[in-house]
């Protein structure tokens, strides 16, 4: 199998789809591995590294995708990228479909290609496990984050986020309990923080709070509720997933502005378009805005900051499914590998992920229908 890993020109996008290490795996097992110059060199893997891991460095932004069977991404292709698709490939990346304009989705589906979201490979327990470690990151990075853009000269309010003797910590509202609630939790619990956790499952606040000793208050949400603890908070942390379908709005403008002035908004859910209505995507080099009196944080790759570590942690965690593809082909691979098929958004450009092809009003076709007949 022939696998291409192009470089990534979204903006501020210092990651790499595939590592010097994962190369090596796939190289060893006789696949061969085509690289665009300089694809790791904002994660500090070098060229030179990629060839003494077995993989071809290419000089062109066409060849890895139309020398190679699967392309490994970071990132779903831009828009300025489409043209450089071979009809009929297989692209790996965060997809995050729900927020691109339609004419790219039917311009994919023209092309015919195959498109895995490693954000909703899904596994038998209910895990997605290559979503998950970038989850557990960006919960790691909030509350270090929160903590800056407190300060004065940031424009917040000039606060800490834990407790001096004598001064009440700062309260960390947080929207939603799954992995990057519980990371962030734990975070901010850690710094001395007063910290609520709102969701609309009880399991999962019931996991939270046994997993973090009932420290945290957690709450079942509710709009009245958000609306009153939004206006006491001093960080409010969206952490809002429905995997593979837009985030929906749980913190309204309205809320927004009822906040206290120098507050800050870190919307980790800005990927999947936002959890808090005045979100809107950023970039590394400009993170925030204020809007109504307040800190507004939302970049959506904001685990690149850390390039190096999340390069690492995405060949890791991505690497049993390419090998399968790789191995087995893109068919009998989601014939054999129920978590890699709970990835698929297209299949041959059909629309395979129910929640995309309602969002779009695009036909929807069953993956087990498709493979099925192919069998």
């Amino acid at each position: 199998m022939i696998i291409g890993v192009p470089k990534e020109i979204h903006r501020h996008e210092h990651r790499v789809g595939l590592t010097p290490f994962a190369v090596s795996q796939l190289t060893s097992e006789g696949h061969t591995v085509f690289v665009e110059q300089g694809a790791g060199e904002a994660a500090h893997f070098t060229d030179r590294d990629f060839q003494a891991a077995g993989a071809t460095i290419v000089y062109s932004r066409e060849e890895p995708y139309h020398r190679s069977d699967i392309v490994c991404r970071v990132g779903r292709p831009a828009t300025e990228e489409l043209d450089l698709l071979r009809p009929g490939g297989t692209i790996l990346a965060f997809q995050h479909l729900a927020v691109i304009p339609k004419g790219n989705m039917e311009r994919f589906m023209e092309l015919e290609v195959t498109l895995i979201g490693y954000e909703i490979i899904q596994d038998a327990t209910g895990d997605f496990p290559v979503l998950n470690p970038f989850s557990e990151m960006a919960g790691q990075m909030a509350i270090p984050l929160a903590a800056y853009y407190l300060q004065a000269e940031a424009g917040g309010r000039g606060i800490l986020v834990g407790n001096v003797p004598g001064v009440p910590p700062a309260t960390v509202l947080i929207l939603g309990a799954g992995t990057v609630g519980t990371t962030a939790a734990r975070s901010a619990l850690g710094d001395g923080a007063h910290v609520m956790v709102v969701d609309e499952d009880m399991n999962k606040l019931q996991r939270l709070s046994r997993e973090l000793l009932g420290r945290p208050h957690t709450v079942l949400v509710t709009e009245e509720r958000l609306d009153r603890y939004t206006a006491i908070a001093d960080v409010v942390i969206g952490a809002v997933l429905v995997p593979g379908e837009r985030a929906p709005f749980l913190v309204t403008e309205e809320m927004v502005k009822k906040m206290k002035p120098g507050s800050v908004i870190l919307d980790i859910s800005i990927d999947q378009g936002g959890c808090i209505e005045t979100s809107r995507p950023t970039t590394l080099d400009r993170p925030t805005y204020i809007q109504h009196g307040v800190v507004h944080y939302c970049v959506p790759n904001m685990t690149s900051n850390v390039p190096r570590t999340a390069s690492r942690v995405l060949s890791n965690a991505a690497l049993p499914y390419i090998k399968a593809l790789a191995r087995q082909g893109l068919e009998r691979a989601l014939q054999s590998n129920a978590a890699l098929a709970q990835g698929v958004y297209l299949y041959r450009g059909q629309v395979v992920h129910r929640g995309l092809a309602e969002h779009f009003g695009l036909p929807f076709e069953p993956l087990t229908d498709l493979l099925s007949t192919e069998a």
